[in-house]
């Protein structure tokens, strides 16, 4: 009889971590955030504690990139140096980059602003700023569900292209030679008056820690 008892508490409990999983993961699935909509208005204190409005970038390309610089695939891109040679590379080309961090207090990737700024020269991390969005108000606004997920808006504030960083999801970084960079491709199509060839796809990474 115990052994029956312990079976089936066991059987309840995991049911009730895989539907509370299931009801983290399908909050952000609910934001209508498309390519070819407005992105959605926000606001939020970089890690100074200064407030960036989306609003301010209207005229210029800008890029959110939802991060987390403990998940294994966002280390990927910084660790190599592949990330941060990017956004140097955009920041030349006047294209505004935001990362955007949702982890939840006590969740990973949430770090006191001393710990950010240590971690940020530890990868020569070069966005224009990191925003912080503790209470995940802002990433379930977008969708967000993964890190990396990125997201490219035109200066008219119109999506242009979000979802993965690259077509070669995982971890190993012996591949990233191969990779397309699918913010690269939208921002280089976007600036040279086509259309964006490939506007959405499927993100890949860590769930973001909402």
């Amino acid at each position: 009889m115990m052994k029956t008892k312990h079976a089936f508490w066991l059987t309840a409990c995991a049911f009730a971590a895989l539907t509370g999983l299931a009801q983290e993961t399908a909050a952000p699935a609910a934001a209508a955030v498309q390519p070819g909509k407005a992105a959605p208005a926000f606001t939020l204190k970089d890690i100074q504690g200064n407030a960036h409005a989306l609003e301010a970038f209207k005229g210029s390309y800008v890029v959110l990139e939802w991060t987390n610089y403990d998940c294994p695939f966002v280390k990927k891109h910084y660790e190599t140096g592949s990330l941060p040679a990017l956004q140097k590379k955009m920041a030349d080309a006047q294209v505004a980059w935001l990362s955007i961090c949702s982890s939840a207090p006590g969740k990973q990737g949430h770090f006191t602003r001393e710990q950010w700024l240590e971690r940020m020269a530890a990868v020569k991390a070069a966005p224009k700023a990191v925003l912080l969005d503790p209470d995940g108000r802002v990433g379930r606004q977008y969708g967000a569900r993964n890190t990396p997920h990125l997201f490219v808006v035109n200066p008219e504030g119109v999506v242009i292209y979000m979802g993965a960083i690259d077509d070669q999801p995982g971890v190993d970084r012996t591949i990233m030679d191969k990779a397309v960079n699918y913010v690269s491709q939208a921002l280089a199509e976007a600036t040279a008056g086509k259309p964006v060839s490939v506007p959405a796809t499927a993100p890949y990474g860590c769930s973001v820690k909402y």
